[in-house]
């Protein structure tokens, strides 16, 4: 019988969408001894590249997939076992692995999209888990809630997590009603009270941090605690991104656009300009933007300071923020005195896809000690 402390390590699923990866490399050698959220390899889809990361602590007995290689989600790729454990039922385990099918195993780990029709238009989420304490993430100025993709899963272990499409983003309504800090405040306080969302912990990256802000600052009975990446809001300085984003038309202009919100600029797939670009070109995204960009970042500095508006009544925060930060400088980290601070290296804006395990360690233990 093959022992149970076998671990697989299989091609990651990361959205709905995606049927393949490329494993781009081994971070860890056969023999290595994994923790548990210890990055073990990398890899590559049409959308996103990332780690993936174990689950489970152990000794890496054995790598299966081979860098520059295609395989379809599930596939397995490694093996995870205690050392005790005999190479033959290693061996016995990677010649009778298969491949669980769509509709058996475990459930897709892609979010399941839903909408809720809100006071501020029709709004897609995503829910994971179903913990105890409910998590919000909250995307920023172009995002979507697919920019949660590697911490959602993870956030939702032990919690009840909630994504969603602002206004004028991703699948949401392209209409809002004088765009601004305010508006996007209310259409967050909207979806909390359709779905019956008393108190949450409000997790926010660059205009989202804001709008998070905002929320604790008008209506601080709905915020348990404030997770703040990369936020807008902070201070007055914003590098010249949002302005180009806003004016890319092609490829060509938005691919150096978009690089800047990553350290490694080999993040910027061909298909996450392409994506981009078709969400750019909805009808009413465009005049949205425009005005959305003018109210909350016109003239090239940031025109809200929700930051000071939580002076003597900050709820338990957590500022973390890429040191390589192109778009909202790094110092900002500490213009929030009471809060707790962590500037993580060899990250930019996107820190939170970046460095992945390491935000989503900290906010799970933000949230457990809030």
């Amino acid at each position: 019988m093959t022992d149970t402390r076998i671990v697989p390590i299989v091609m990651p699923k990361w959205g709905l969408s995606m049927k393949e990866g490329k494993v781009t490399g081994w971070l860890l050698e056969d023999g290595s001894k994994i923790n548990v959220g210890d990055a073990i390899l990398e890899v590559e889809t049409d959308k996103i590249a990332g780690s993936v990361e174990a689950h489970e602590a152990g000794v890496l007995r054995r790598r299966v997939g081979q860098a520059d290689t295609m395989y379809p989600v599930k596939t397995l790729l490694g093996v995870i076992a205690d050392a005790a454990v005999p190479d033959s039922e290693i061996d016995a385990f990677v010649a009778a692995y298969v491949a669980p099918a769509a509709d058996e195993g475990e459930e897709d780990q892609g979010p399941k999209f839903e909408f809720a029709d809100t006071a501020a238009g029709n709004l897609r989420y995503a829910k994971r888990g179903d913990g105890a304490e409910t998590i919000i993430l909250i995307h920023g100025f172009g995002g979507d809630l697919d920019n949660w993709l590697f911490n959602i899963d993870a956030l939702g272990e032990k919690a009840t997590v909630y994504a969603l499409d602002l206004p004028g983003h991703g699948q949401s309504s392209k209409k809002l009603d004088k765009p601004g800090l305010g508006a996007m405040k209310n259409a967050l306080a909207a979806f909390m009270d359709k779905l019956g969302i008393g108190k949450a912990h409000l997790v926010g990256h660059s205009m989202g941090g804001a709008i998070a802000m905002q929320m604790a600052a008008e209506h601080p009975e709905k915020v348990k605690s404030l997770t703040l990446i990369c936020s807008a809001g902070l201070g007055s300085d914003i590098g010249s991104y949002v302005d180009e984003y806003v004016a890319a038309q092609g490829r060509k202009d938005l691919k150096p656009v978009l690089e800047k919100l990553f350290a490694d600029k080999s993040l910027v797939s061909r298909q996450l300009v392409d994506d981009v670009l078709k969400f750019k070109r909805l009808d009413g995204v465009e005049p949205l933007l425009k005005s959305l960009a003018a109210a909350l970042f016109g003239g090239g500095k940031q025109a809200d300071a929700p930051g000071q508006a939580l002076a003597g009544k900050l709820p338990p925060t957590l500022v973390i923020w890429g040191k390589l930060d192109e778009i909202i400088p790094s110092a900002h980290a500490a213009n929030l005195p009471g809060a707790k601070v962590h500037v993580l290296e060899g990250a930019g804006h996107m820190v939170f896809m970046e460095k992945a395990s390491d935000v989503n360690n900290l906010i799970k233990a933000h949230v457990a000690g809030a």
